[in-house]
Formats: structure tokens, sequence, C-alpha cells
């Protein structure tokens, strides 16, 4: 591939046509690198920091490159971002004719099949979902492309969703009245038919390792699979590398075999007695673990009261189940499904309960309604590894967040890549000059009992000082629940009128606008808002960060590799648990400055960080800002803040 600092230049193509677009050499040398994987189909670990523009430093290579190109995102949002808007700007600016496809898992698209059932049966599980069928049934007959977030008028989260939508394993497949209007079919052979195809990383893996006919089927084709957001495929890798089944497809699978039995099979009086029986097993085997929110390994899951018994009879009534299946699959495509499901199922309990694989961890998983029996890798490195053997392709992982300092070990052990090509470009921003690194003095140690309330005592005049604009990013619910109230109690005290927002009060995506419009509020939240947010200018001038994000030690699968780790010699604290450690503080810390006109405090409330001896490889991982432990300094850096705003402001008059 040619030279690309052309097209770079503040006088090259993106410059042209691109409103905002500057040059940037950290993005011209990242791009150059990728351009060069590409060519030589080899593997290119790279991190740019902030600012970079790593979108375009891969779109360009990858559009002029010629051959097929796979892009998978962190999450659905990236995704759209990605296919509506940036994909189409580069597109038009280097003219290339190159074809774009977007491909989502099937929950994302609508399914013929189940809305016709589901508008026939009239079972709804409450008055929104009666009116949301109307709305989807419209939708369903003038979308092209039948993605359920093209339509806003139904909340991504109404209930009516799943039952008009397909899964793996509910889709009767060329057995579908609908087959040749299928969206998920359609959303294939668009995929197939494209250059560059936006995935997301989800559906990379499921589809990968299930061979669901989606991905798989991309990949022969792909000369490149670039991977944005890579720091979170250790995590997603891990949850499609295992073998994990919950209750939930338990329930779906009697659920449907109950509607089967209403629609094509009313003469079979024992269908509606097993899927009944069914429900009532899963319902009771929950009963067993109480309060939800709680994950255990497989021993402890073993000693608890009444669990043997209660699983015993839920794969006795899932094997009945399969037997009365096994007499009616003749009669109907969807019947024959839902016995070939029964059957998996059986095999997958059956599995899980053996517990043969030493590769795998064995633990429990407790939701509100459900129970998930996960068997998770030790190790992804050698699966992932084999997955990017055969047909030669180049592979490139990028994020902001993959070194610890500038050593990528830890990412590469991983995720298998002993032979990968390394490369980091710091951000662009003026660090130094747009911000602070605050640690408090007089902190408690973390897990001393007064220690979430001396972080909102600590946080309040560092709040006060940058007139809210804060985010307040929590490493457990419970300590956001925590500060959130203690924090409205000295607001209330002290008589400050910012507003005070926390995760799960309502969607992610309305408590971010409701804070950027706010201007001056303070939002508190836990994992979702450390990584993917990005508030430009003043709303967002100050993060508070409460723990160092240490994986909890009562994890099962971090508590196994620990154990491995240390059985074999090395040292997991300096390996992994740190490492692990640095890269979400990294993505915390990222939400502060986000463009060349922002500034910021980032306060770190975690005495460890400087008192203890490895304190010193995580401060020298975060970007380079001042640091201080004085409030003083904190609330002079927003007294020069608010000077520059006032002076210039008067100025503008």
């Amino acid at each position: 591939m040619s030279d690309l600092t052309h097209i770079f230049s503040a006088e090259g193509a993106l410059a042209e046509t691109i409103p905002g677009y500057r040059r940037r050499v950290q993005q011209v040398e990242m791009a150059q690198a990728i351009a060069d994987a590409i060519d030589k189909c080899s593997v290119l670990v790279a991190e740019a920091g902030t600012g970079t523009g790593k979108t375009f430093a891969y779109l360009v290579p990858a559009l002029l490159s010629g051959g097929k190109v796979i892009i998978s995102t962190g999450t659905k949002t990236l995704q759209d971002q990605l296919f509506n808007r940036d994909l189409p700007a580069v597109r038009d600016a280097l003219k290339v004719p190159v074809t774009v496809a977007m491909l989502k898992g099937r929950a994302n698209y609508v399914c013929h099949f189940h809305l016709e059932r589901a508008a026939n049966e009239g079972r709804f599980l409450n008055r929104d979902d009666a009116q949301y069928i109307h709305l989807i049934r419209s939708f369903a007959e003038r979308s092209a492309t039948g993605d359920k977030s093209e339509l806003s008028a139904v909340p991504e989260t109404a209930t009516i969703w799943p039952a008009v939508t397909s899964t793996r394993d509910n889709c009767i497949g060329q057995e579908c009245a609908f087959y040749k209007e299928c969206f998920v079919m359609e959303a294939r052979k668009r995929a197939l038919a494209a250059d560059v195809v936006v995935v997301n990383h989800h559906l990379f893996f499921a589809d990968v390792m299930l061979r669901d006919e989606g991905v798989s089927e991309l990949l022969p084709a792909a000369n490149t699979v670039i991977f944005d957001e890579a720091h979170q495929l250790p995590e997603t890798a891990g949850l499609f590398f295992g073998e994990d089944v919950s209750t939930t497809q338990l329930m779906d699978l009697a659920r449907d075999a109950h509607a089967e039995y209403l629609t094509t099979a009313k003469d079979c009086v024992a269908l509606p007695e097993a899927t009944a029986a069914l429900e009532k097993a899963v319902r009771d085997f929950r009963l067993v673990f109480g309060l939800d929110g709680v994950r255990m390994p497989v021993q402890k899951a073993l000693e608890r009261n009444g669990f043997n018994d209660a699983f015993d009879l839920m794969a006795e009534k899932l094997k009945a189940l399969a037997a009365v299946l096994e007499t009616q699959a003749e009669r109907d495509p969807a019947l024959e499904n839902c016995w070939q499901r029964a059957l998996a199922l059986e095999a997958q309990v059956k599995s899980w309960r053996a517990g043969t694989d030493p590769n795998l961890v064995r633990w429990v998983e407790v939701f509100t309604q459900s129970v998930q029996l996960h068997a998770t890798p030790l190790s992804i490195a050698e699966i992932f590894g084999k997955q990017m053997e055969g047909h030669p392709r180049a592979w490139i992982f990028t994020s902001a967040t993959l070194a610890v300092k500038s050593d990528f070990g830890h990412y590469l052990g991983q995720m298998g890549l002993p032979e990968a090509i390394t490369a980091r470009w710091d951000s662009p921003f003026d660090y130094p000059a747009q911000s602070v690194l605050y640690v408090p003095q007089g902190m408690p140690a973390p897990n001393s009992p007064g220690y979430i309330a001396s972080v909102a005592a600590t946080a309040l005049p560092a709040i006060k000082a940058s007139r809210g604009r804060a985010f307040v990013l929590c490493t457990s619910l419970r300590a956001m629940r925590e500060i959130c109230a203690l924090l409205k109690d000295a607001f209330e005290r002290d008589g400050l009128d910012y507003p005070l927002l926390m995760q799960g009060d309502t969607s992610r995506t309305e408590l971010l606008d409701r804070f950027r419009k706010l201007g001056n509020a303070v939002l508190v939240g836990s994992q979702s808002f450390w990584e993917g947010v990005d508030v430009r200018g003043e709303a967002l001038s100050l993060v508070v960060i409460d723990k160092l994000p240490f994986a909890p030690p009562d994890d099962p699968v971090l508590a196994a590799r620990i154990d491995k780790m240390n059985a074999e010699g090395k040292n997991a604290f300096m390996e992994y648990q740190l490492p692990y450690s640095v890269i979400t503080l990294k993505q915390g810390a990222g939400r502060l400055i986000r463009d060349e006109t922002d500034r910021g405090v980032l306060m770190i409330c975690d005495p460890r960080i400087v008192e203890k001896h490895y304190g010193r490889r995580i401060w020298q991982s975060l970007p380079p800002m001042r640091r201080t432990r004085d409030v003083a300094d904190v609330e002079m850096f927003f007294a020069t803040d608010c000077a520059e705003l006032a002076e210039g402001q008067n100025s503008a008059e």
C-alpha cells in the first residue's frame, strides 16, 4: 500500500471533505503501521491514546486495501456509529467504490415467524406490549432491514422483543414459511456480498464458536480482521469459548413447546403436563439460591442446601419433556426444533454437572429470574490461536488501553499472540496543561468500614470546586448507591443545587443526554460508565474514582486463574491482577479529556496508588497529568478555569 501521508495531510482528502478534521502525526503513523500489517498479512497490536483518531487510522488503509475486511467493535452503539457515520465519511472522502454492510446478532432483527405467532396468540406480559406489537408489525412490513434499533418508538428494554425475535435455538431455518423474507438471512447475504462488514465482538465470537453461519461464513473470504476496543476481547472470548447453559434456555424451551401444543399438538395431553413440570422444576432450582447478583464456584453451589435434589429434578423433567417431544416431532418443523433443543440442553446440563475438562472453571451466576451455569476456560490463548490459523490474513487489535506503561506482555499472553508486532502512540492532547491528577491525603485503607463515607466526604470539596460537572465512578453497585445517598445528603445540607444522577435511574443514553444538557450535574455510576462514554466540553470537568479497579477476589474464574498461575511459580498479582486493574483504570481516566480544549481533574481516592510499591507502575501508565495531593491545587485549577471562562465571555461581549 502506498504512502498515506498525503491523504492525512492538511490538503488531503480527509481535510477537504470532513468538517473539523485536523492532521495528527500519531494518526498518520498508526495508519501506516496498519497498512503495512495488511500488506504483509501480519498481526498488529496497537495502542492509541485518546484523541489519536484511531477509527480513521484503520478505516483509510482498510478501505484502500482492496480486500474483504471485517471490523468488530466493542458495542452495538459503536457499531451503529461506525456504520452510519465514520465509514460513509471516509469512503466519500477517499472516493472508493467500496460496499459496506452491518451484521448484528439474531436478537436485533424482527422475526416474521415469531411476530405472527405472538400477534395471533395475543398473550402479552403487560399492556405496553399489546400496543407495541402493532408498531412492530407495521415496522416489519415497511423496513428494509428489520433492525429493531430503527424502531425508536419501542424501547430496547421492552419485554415484547424476545417474543418477536429469534434465537439460535428456536429458529427453524429453511423449514420456516417466512424463510425467503427473513431479515437475518437478508443481513447475512448483504454481509457476504460486501467489501467491508461491521460486526461486534459478541457476534464475532458467538458465530465463530457456534458456527451459526454468520461471521463463520464471512471469515474464509476475509483478508483483514480489525478489532476496535480490543481490550474487551479476553473477557468476551472467555464467554463464548466456554460451555454455558442457563435456566432461561430451559424456560424458553418449555414455553415454545407449550405454544406448539396450543397450535399444532392439542391432542397430546402429555405435552402441557411436561412443560409445566419443567417450568416448576426450574423455578424451584432458582429458589435454592436466594438473592440475585451472586457468583459462586461450583463447590460452594454444591454445598448449598437443596442444590443436588433441585438440579437432579430439573434434569429429570428436561429429559421427560424431550421424550414427549420425540413422539410429536414429525408433526411440525417447530416441534422437531423443540425436540432437538431439548436433547442439546440435556447434553449441556449433563456435561456441566460432570465437569471433566480441567481447563474449564465451573461456577454459578444468579440473576433475578434465572441461574446461569458457567464453564469458563482458564485461558483463551490456545483456543483463540487456533481461530487465527488457516487462511493467511491480517489481524489488527487496537484500543486506547492495551499496555501497562509500554509493556504489552499481559495482553499478548491473554490472547495468545506471541509473534504479534506491537506499537503505541501517546495522545496528542497536552495533559500537563489540560489536567491534574489528584490523590487526596488521609484516606483510610480501601477495605476499612468507613472507606465509602470517606470517599464521599473527600470528593465533596472537589465537586464544589468544579461546580458539579462530575462523574463519580465506582467499582461496585453497593459503593455507587451509598456514595450517591451520601452526596445527596451533603448537597441538601450545604445548599448545593447540582443535579444528582445515578446509573439505573434510566437508560445510559438518556442519563448521558441529561448530564450533557444540565451542564452542572453529578453522575454516579458503576461499570457501564467506565468506558465507551464520550462527554466533551465543560459539562464533564471532574472524574472521581473510588477505588483501584481490581477484579473482586471472590470472582470464581479469577480465583482459579490465580491458583493456576501461582502453582506454575508465577506472580499472579503482578502478572495478572495488576495489569487488569491498570487497563480498567486507564479506561475510567479516559472519560476526562476528550478533545484539545477540555480541562479537568482526575481524582483517585485509593491511597494504594501512592502508598504501595506497585502504585508507581499504575500512575505511570496514566497520561502525564500534573500531580497533587492538595485539594487547594484543585480549587486553584478550577478557579483559573472560571476566570478564563469569565474573561472569554467578557471579550465576547
